[in-house]
């Protein structure tokens, strides 16, 4: 299992590494997820600021402000992700291996729709990460009744992303090009 996980993540950091137009990718991307019932809906949202190639998330968080959002972002703790509530880009500073994160741990509500990265995912669900376990930790204490999307460039969206048991599928996939409900 491990090396076929090693194959997915290696193949789509190939394909992420070769998006073009990052900047208008991200915005698309934002509109799309800035649109969603579940995002429209949720008064607090879980999000996550992008760290080197990733999708941009600046014009995510800076959406969500504008809606008048409780904006929360994770930050590492030892071996597991905190959250902390943010009110502007200006409140994040670098936390683990240099990725933006809460400079101040202000209290936070309970998430009601949670948007996290990941290296691949696949339109069952299926989420890869970079291999630290950190958002595996968190999302297997997250209630389940709470919709978690994955926010990539579509480029990340592979065939089959291998999964195991203990592995919670994200309920959405949102890409620069298209919004995917997961079956």
């Amino acid at each position: 299992m491990q090396s076929q996980k090693d194959t997915v993540r290696r193949l789509a950091l190939l394909a992420r590494s070769r998006v073009g137009d990052t900047g208008r990718a991200a915005e698309d991307a934002a509109v799309l997820a800035l649109e969603l019932p579940e995002v429209s809906g949720a008064s607090a949202v879980l999000a996550f600021a992008s760290f080197g190639a990733e999708i941009g998330t600046d014009p995510l968080l800076a959406g969500l402000f504008s809606m008048g959002k409780e904006v929360l972002l994770p930050y590492v703790d030892g071996d597991v992700l905190g959250v902390a509530a943010i009110s502007s880009l200006d409140d994040l500073a670098p936390g683990y291996r240099g990725i933006r994160e809460p400079a101040r741990r202000e209290p936070a509500s309970e998430v009601e729709v949670a948007i996290v990265p990941g290296v691949a995912f696949d339109e069952r669900g299926g989420r890869l990460g970079h291999g630290g376990g950190f958002y595996d930790r968190f999302l297997a204490v997250l209630d389940p009744a709470v919709p978690v999307i994955g926010f990539c460039f579509d480029a990340q969206v592979v065939e089959a992303v291998p999964r195991e048991p203990h592995d919670r599928p994200v309920n959405i996939v949102v890409t620069e090009r298209r919004v995917i409900r997961c079956a």
